[in-house]
């Protein structure tokens, strides 16, 4: 037995703060081979071989395993390259405690059912392949069979969710509910009535009728913000003027804007265009695409479709 300090498995537990057990373990499996031992056969350790137990003490406290920790003693792997190894498998475990926890967060808000629980999980793992091609069979049906605005359309498909690598649980739960939306059937048959309303108008009206119509809505609601901010009712004098220009500009191509039959069918052609969920369906998506927010268009909507409504008697 050579002259320099050794010490025994226990003088070690107790300089190092190590168990017994443990520091065995490491022994045992080649990680920390002794450096002589007694006349007896105990195991005795030299300062080189503390230094060596502490370094495998920090791989193992840092999620490395016993394999990774012999490769990088035995220098067959740098330590950086473990630890480039051991971030990737970090990153993925934290992804998938993400996506857990945006699960039971949507779960706890709406205490959903065990059906709907599994189908959260689901879509919370879905790939960014799957969610494209979700959307993009989402559109195919809206749209089936009907003439509407090539370009408009595209648009429309065009917007895809793009979940960063590292989404927020406030992203993951925004994909929750869109993905879940966009599957909906009320939600799917509500976005196939305004299809086909506005299929039928442009074959009607002539291929410009969506951008017309566009810039005939931002007129109607910057009056239906007005009447709002003043208090005004829909079945205000101002209401009813509004809902007059409305049928009035709507009216192209020899329509009576003053035909009963008409009017009903532009009310019911301007309530469908304006569902709620449709405007959520784009909060959802500006919120995990990092849009910046916009501000809701409902309340003018709802006012206008209350004017057009009070007005035809």
């Amino acid at each position: 037995m050579g002259t320099a300090a050794v010490f025994t498995i226990g003088e070690l537990a107790k300089r190092t703060g190590l168990p017994v057990k443990t520091i065995r373990f490491y022994s045992d499996e080649g990680l920390l081979p002794p450096t002589d031992r007694t006349d007896s056969g105990y195991r005795l350790y030299d300062a080189t071989a503390m230094a060596r137990l502490e370094l495998v003490r920090t791989l193992r406290e840092l999620g490395l395993g016993l394999a990774d920790v012999e490769r990088a003693l035995t220098r067959e792997a740098t330590i950086g390259d473990l630890a480039v190894q051991h971030v990737a498998a970090l990153d993925e475990q934290i992804r998938r405690l993400e996506l857990r926890r945006a699960v039971l967060r949507a779960v706890a808000k709406r205490d959903s059912p065990l059906e709907e629980v599994e189908l959260m999980n689901k879509l919370a793992s879905m790939s960014d392949e799957d969610r494209k091609r979700l959307l993009d069979e989402f559109w195919a049906d809206m749209v089936e069979g009907l003439e509407l605005d090539p370009e408009f359309y595209e648009r429309m498909r065009s917007a895809k969710p793009e979940l960063p690598d590292d989404p927020t649980p406030e992203q993951l739960e925004a994909w929750i509910e869109f993905a879940e939306l966009v599957q909906d059937e009320e939600f799917r048959a509500s976005i196939r009535r305004m299809s086909e309303w506005h299929s039928q108008l442009r074959k009607q009206d002539g291929a410009d009728f969506g951008e017309k119509q566009q810039e005939l809505w931002m007129a109607w609601s910057a009056k239906a913000s007005e009447a709002l901010e003043a208090g005004l009712a829909p079945d205000s004098p101002e209401g009813r003027e509004l809902a007059e220009t409305i049928f009035a500009q709507s009216s192209r191509n020899g329509r009576d804007p003053a035909d009963p039959a008409w009017r009903k069918r532009l009310a019911d052609g301007m309530a469908i265009s304006y569902d709620p969920r449709a405007e959520r369906y784009w909060f959802l998506l500006g919120k995990m695409n990092g849009w910046p927010s916009f501000p809701s268009q409902m309340p003018q909507a709802e006012w206008v479709v209350a004017a057009l409504r009070s007005a035809l008697g």
